[in-house]
């Protein structure tokens, strides 16, 4: 039994958005081709304001809490200079998501948390934290408590981002070079001579043919 084949004067549906145009940087200013710099910078907010928080609820257990207050300043100040530069290459990868698809609504989502995290942070350090002495007052430890919380539920999304839809990470052929292996096996040699030739044979990953 033979399938029925589409007739010629039949209109095809067209293409929908290809994946590989998200895996591939819009400038060399967000990374080569499978290294993408927006991970990279974003480690440095995140770790400076977790280490702000805990920095805040350690003032309120040591006898001078001035150091751990000012450093707290310093911290938050450290994280939001890396979160515009993290949001500026980050703009660049959400350029090359096709509109209207799953990945880019997500995208939308992951930015928009992020830069009201980062306004979060920039007015608790402008509002809530006086610079006198003392320790960190309850308000802003409350504010970069939600703000952390948040930017938990922005890297799901950004997770989600990489991981499940593939944005900014190299395709299956590039992956499958990584998993090549190369076995040594011994076989008789031939001639007048006698002894062992050991063979080199590569293995490559069945999913490349």
């Amino acid at each position: 039994m033979t399938q029925d084949q589409p007739s010629a004067g039949r209109p095809t549906e067209p293409a929908g958005p290809s994946p590989a145009q998200a895996k591939r940087p819009v400038s060399i200013l967000a990374g080569p081709y499978g290294h993408p710099i927006h991970p990279a910078v974003v480690a440095v907010p995140i770790g400076a304001w977790i280490a702000s928080f805990v920095f805040d609820l350690a003032s309120h257990v040591v006898d001078d809490p001035t150091f751990l207050a000012q450093g707290a300043r310093w911290l938050i100040a450290i994280g939001i200079i890396g979160a515009v530069a993290a949001a500026g290459v980050g703009f660049l990868d959400l350029f090359a998501i096709p509109t209207g698809t799953p990945a880019h609504r997500t995208a939308l989502v992951h930015m928009t948390l992020n830069l009201g995290i980062t306004v979060a942070f920039a007015l608790n350090l402008a509002f809530l934290r006086s610079g006198e002495a003392g320790p960190v007052g309850w308000g802003a430890i409350v504010l970069s408590a939600v703000s952390l919380a948040a930017l938990g539920v922005s890297g799901f999304l950004g997770g989600k981002l990489a991981y499940a839809y593939g944005i900014r990470v190299a395709d299956e052929a590039t992956q499958a070079a990584g998993f090549r292996t190369t076995s040594t096996s011994t076989t008789t040699g031939t001639g007048t001579g006698t002894g062992t030739t050991p063979a080199t044979r590569t293995t490559e990953d069945p999913d490349q043919h």
